[in-house]
């Protein structure tokens, strides 16, 4: 069950990579990976034409997952992602603080079949402690 007094940060998408991962290495070896994930949602508007949206995500993950993911994970591939959504501040160059939410991977599948860059396959939970150190991220 969650921790945290009966709060619940869980997500769950099935999307496509809209470029190759950025695996990175923090100053004290641990990997990183960071991806921008499309999901996709059609409906029939009151006229009965079809409409469609994408919505992107920003996806991050740490240690063996990102690993995995980096090794693995090519621009469209499909994929199966568990995770949390958490946001973090930073100051961008002109000193104005800004706000970034992203979903912290800690489950991943990728789907598909053989020819398409993604053989199914399935990575383990990622060891993710709770709240990042800041000063330890690469970007």
């Amino acid at each position: 069950m969650a921790r945290g007094r009966g709060t619940v940060n869980k997500v769950t998408l099935i999307g496509r990579l809209g470029a190759d991962p950025q695996l990175k290495y923090t100053p004290s070896g641990r990997a990183t990976v960071n991806f921008n994930l499309a999901t996709n949602a059609s409906w029939k508007d009151q006229d009965g034409n079809t409409q469609e949206r994408t919505d992107w995500h920003r996806i991050v993950a740490w240690s063996k997952l990102a690993e995995v993911m980096g090794e693995w994970l090519k621009k469209g591939s499909l994929v199966y992602l568990e995770g949390r959504l958490q946001t973090r501040t930073y100051d961008d160059d002109k000193g104005v603080k800004r706000y970034i939410t992203e979903v912290v991977a800690s489950d991943m599948e990728m789907l598909g079949g053989k020819g398409q860059g993604d053989a199914s396959d399935s990575a383990a939970p990622a060891d993710i402690p709770e709240g990042e150190p800041e000063d330890d991220l690469p970007f």
